[in-house]
């Protein structure tokens, strides 16, 4: 156990924190797995295609449609949660297909391995991937789930907004008030995505859609990509139009 490099600098992270048996649980699971793909997705991200590329991946017809029909299904908690924020619903409801078309796509690794995975093999990451694994493990004890349960994406991404353990941890909310904040729950997804457009810098009731603009920048921490911010803005106005036609 001392031997595992991630274990090692995971525990330093993790202190008195949580017990270390659970830890040590953790890292001897019987799915525990290195993924040797999750280094080459990351030499080929999304976000590194040309913008031509990436329109076509996000701004399309099923895209437009998905988004729209989700709108209409849940307008009720959507305008309730945008009024509550004071955010654009539409954007809401835009990163949010864009993350895990709605629910449809959220898992394709399970965030313990994901970022397990990036520790031993990715050593440029390994710091980062340490303390986002400790933040996960807290997640995990303080929910009494089993860290091997949640699926994720390669990066260590989970739930259908798609938020790292450590933006979990800050941003995330528990709107329908059941005590736990759920990855899972519309509910609580989609309040947390606003809140985190919130808390990093967009302005209340803002209408400035301009690139650098508030609403810009917010999105951008989202997702620290031109083309994600472009692609959202432009599948936000489509979206829109489909619904409120």
């Amino acid at each position: 156990m001392n031997d595992d490099l991630a274990y090692r600098m995971v525990s330093e992270k993790l202190g008195d924190t949580i017990p270390d048996a659970f830890v040590r649980e953790a890292f001897t699971h019987d799915e525990l797995k290195i993924h040797k793909e999750i280094a080459e997705r990351f030499a080929r991200p999304y976000e590194k295609k040309t913008w031509e590329e990436y329109r076509k991946l996000f701004v399309k017809e099923s895209r437009i449609a998905a988004g729209a029909k989700f709108y209409k299904k849940n307008q009720k908690l959507i305008i309730t949660v945008s009024k509550e924020y004071k955010v654009d619903p539409f954007i809401v409801v835009t990163i949010a297909g864009i993350e895990s078309n709605y629910g449809a796509h959220h898992s394709q690794f399970s965030v313990f391995n994901a970022l397990y995975t990036q520790i031993h093999e990715m050593p440029r990451r390994s710091k980062w991937a340490s303390k986002e694994l400790a933040e996960f493990l807290k997640y995990c004890f303080n929910d009494h789930l089993d860290p091997q349960e949640i699926g994720g994406s390669y990066a260590g991404a989970f739930g259908y907004g798609q938020f790292i353990p450590s933006s979990f941890t800050r941003y995330s909310v528990d709107f329908n008030e059941d005590g736990v904040r759920q990855p899972y729950s519309w509910p609580d997804v989609l309040a947390s995505i606003a809140n985190y457009l919130r808390r990093n810098g967009y302005t209340q009731n803002s209408n400035n859609y301009d690139k650098n603009g508030d609403i810009w920048k917010a999105i951008y921490a989202y997702n620290h990509a031109d083309n994600y911010v472009m692609a959202v803005l432009e599948l936000t106005k489509e979206i829109r139009a489909r619904a409120t036609q």
